[in-house]
């Protein structure tokens, strides 16, 4: 039997309600349960409704969807989450939350199906608990007006650049929104090593290490070239050499 999600729209804009209803409506595994048309009804609406999915519009008054997903990210029982706005900026702060996915309007039913199939495949996975979560198996970024998944053992030198982390992968990059910090600790630490308080690196990029005469080391990495070692970094990536 195919499984059929209960599923929650919330928009600010009723044309926008109706055009996703009518989506909604042609896929066989959707059965929605609800509507709602602001932040504060959608969060009750969710609490007792229990849904499976929610498409969550972001650029509403008052509680926009970010603040919506905040508060659902915080409840036992989440829903799975994918956003649906005409503005692909938003793009990065939704899958810090952890969304599903990310649909821009006008949502095209063939990119809709895929969507729900993606929160099919989420579902069937087994949950798991926080304290044995060790690192991420991928990262969706944003990239023009796509998304892209990265995996870790692709990215080759992460650099931070404000608030957002640059994830070098090959030839292209990628700008994430994240704190170092919080990156540092999705992460496998098997994989990389922060080498400066805005750098972290794959390990098995690193392919020397050296220092100047004024005693400021550096590691020299596979593409030939060099980045600058941190202090307070110095001495785990010196045990690298010692493995």
């Amino acid at each position: 039997m195919t499984e059929s999600l209960r599923t929650i729209i919330v928009d600010d804009e009723p044309l926008a309600v109706e055009r996703m209803l009518t989506l909604c409506r042609a896929q066989a595994n959707l059965c929605v349960v609800g509507t709602a048309q602001n932040g504060r009804h959608a969060l009750n609406l969710i609490a007792d409704l229990s849904p499976d999915l929610v498409f969550l519009d972001i650029a509403m008054p008052e509680l926009d969807g970010i603040s919506v997903a905040r508060a659902v990210e915080a409840a036992q029982a989440k829903p799975a989450i994918v956003f649906v706005t005409a503005f692909d900026s938003f793009a990065v702060a939704a899958f810090d939350l952890a969304a599903v996915d990310y649909l821009l309007k006008p949502v095209d039913p063939e990119r809709l199906k895929r969507t729900v199939e993606r929160v099919l495949v989420h579902r069937k996975e087994a949950p798991v608990a926080a304290d044995e979560v060790r690192s991420e198996d991928e990262f969706w970024v944003p990239h023009r007006s796509a998304l892209v998944r990265v995996r870790p053992r692709d990215i080759d030198r992460i650099d931070a650049e404000r608030d957002y982390m640059r994830l070098h992968v090959g030839e292209r990059s990628y700008l994430l929104h994240q704190t170092i910090a919080a990156l540092e600790e999705r992460l496998d630490p098997e994989l990389f090593i922060r080498v400066h308080r805005s750098v972290i690196i794959r390990r098995d990029q690193i392919t020397g290490l050296g220092h100047d005469r004024a005693g400021a080391w550096h590691a020299e990495l596979s593409d030939g070239s060099r980045v600058r070692i941190g202090r307070t970094y110095l001495a785990r990536v010196k045990a690298l050499a010692r493995r």
